[in-house]
């Protein structure tokens, strides 16, 4: 298979779908749809699955534990393929996102249930990463900013959709099915791998450098001593898990920042810096808003009685205000007041939902959210233009890709956290009313600092200090 050139002077997005490009295109499509599904369908799905094979402190875990393997994946998917090359690595991450569709679809348990999600986000992970290279090696260059509009794009669809999907299989009362669909969409993802990706595409390095395991270990070691802090029904056992898992993130973020190849800019390490304040302000904003993410399918049906496919598309319905409010901001000013804005409706948003969850409305519940999405749609470009601008060349490429990473780290630690605090207010197989609002106000409640935090880190990110913008 031969990738030809285009005459760059005009390209449109006919030009995806002549010579045999069609195909290639709807597989980089799939691989972007397994990924971008995968956490609303399981956010929808997780009430039912709870009932059935463990409790609702776990799904905390159901979370932490895929975006463990995300940012695995995430990590190592361009060293996967420099190693194995192109074709066999996306072979080998769509058959282990299969495998752990499968896992979940046949859990016995809940621990069995987590490692089917282990391995769902590391596949997941290697699938996206694996993508965006295929996209470099598969289509000539003037057509690579059409074909990653289009995974955008699948983004935005994925949004819509997935709800829906997961909401289908709940209310039918057959949450396992969601992952039995995702499974054989995983099988299909790897039959046109060997169909559409020839053997020459991006070849084998086999003197790559290796991925830096050493942090990503001391990572998981500190995302599960947080959550772990739940387990423990005494107290000090409980802060002592806390403590270390705080601990092991302190020395998480030492390591990175010395070591030859790392997961975040070393300029993290400088506190000065518009790197640090911008990356911190991104894992802030992600540990802050995860509750909500983790528990808010369940406790809308719990204390409101809402329909699992309203409830998804409550959670959805936040990710579509960040899409909306990104385009329509787009490429206006510095981002400075965005950035800001943006901050303090996050912020805003979540400390709300501490009243409004137990004591409220699902209409109420649904505008926080859609004020949490478009503070997130406001301050995500300008924040992560802040970063790139500010970060050393050497380290750009890397500043880039440490947004979603540092946004992974977040969510998987403030997941860690929520699952702690469900656990101290006795979740089990079941959920009382009385625990649903106990939960709906300190799930919320305890990370109001945090987002405080994010507030703070944001106005640091747009002192006058520091470039603007690329």
């Amino acid at each position: 298979m031969t990738i030809e050139p285009v005459e760059t002077q005009a390209i449109s997005w006919r030009d995806l779908v002549v010579d045999g490009r069609l195909p290639r295109f709807a597989l980089v499509c799939a691989g972007t749809w397994l990924a971008a599904a995968d956490e609303l369908v399981t956010a929808t799905i997780m009430p039912s699955a709870a009932h059935e094979i463990g409790g609702y402190s776990a799904f905390g875990w159901a979370v932490a534990v895929f975006l463990l393997g995300s940012i695995l994946g995430g990590a190592t998917a361009g060293r996967l393929s420099l190693r194995l090359g192109l074709k066999p690595a996306m072979t080998v991450a769509g058959l282990t996102y299969a495998l752990g569709c499968v896992a979940s679809a046949l859990a016995p348990s809940m621990a069995f249930f987590l490692a089917g999600r282990l391995l769902q986000g590391l596949g997941g992970g290697w699938v996206v990463g694996l993508c965006y290279v295929a996209v470099s090696s598969l289509f000539p260059q003037a057509l690579w900013s059409r074909v990653l509009s289009g995974l955008a794009a699948v983004w935005g669809v994925a949004t819509l959709v997935s709800p829906l999907v997961g909401g289908l299989f709940a209310q039918a009362g057959f949450w396992r099915g969601a992952f039995w669909f995702f499974a054989v969409q995983g099988v299909g993802f790897v039959a046109a791998i060997s169909l559409l990706v020839p053997a020459t595409a991006a070849a084998a390095d086999k003197d790559a450098a290796p991925p830096p395991f050493p942090q990503i270990g001391i990572l998981a070691l500190a995302i599960v001593g947080i959550g772990a802090a739940g387990l423990w029904r005494a107290p000090g056992l409980a802060a002592a898990s806390a403590l270390t898992g705080l601990i092991l993130f302190s020395l998480f973020l030492r390591i990175d920042t010395r070591a030859k190849t790392h997961l975040l800019p070393r300029a993290i390490g400088d506190p000065r810096s518009a790197t640090a304040a911008g990356l911190a302000m991104i894992f802030l904003l992600n540990l802050t808003t995860v509750s909500f993410s983790v528990y808010g399918t369940a406790l809308l049906q719990r204390l409101y009685g809402a329909p699992p496919i309203l409830a998804g598309y409550i959670l959805g319905g936040g990710a579509l205000a960040w899409t909306f409010a990104a385009l329509l901001i787009a490429g206006r000013g510095s981002g400075r007041g965005p950035i800001r804005i943006g901050v303090a409706m996050i912020a805003l948003g979540q400390a709300g939902l501490m009243l409004a969850v137990p004591h409220g409305s699902v209409a109420l519940i649904g505008a926080l959210t859609l004020t949490t999405g478009t503070g997130f749609g406001l301050a995500w470009a300008f924040a992560a233009s802040r970063i790139v601008a500010n970060t050393p060349d050497a380290d750009r490429a890397l500043a880039s890709a440490s947004v979603p990473t540092a946004s992974m780290i977040g969510a998987a630690v403030g997941a860690a956290a929520a699952g702690a605090i469900a656990s101290g207010l006795g979740f089990g197989r079941e959920m009382s009313l009385a625990q649903a609002s106990a939960a709906g106000f300190w799930l919320f409640a305890a990370f109001v600092p945090f987002g405080i935090a994010a507030c703070v880190a944001a106005w640091r990110l747009t002192s006058s200090r520091f470039v603007a913008a690329l």
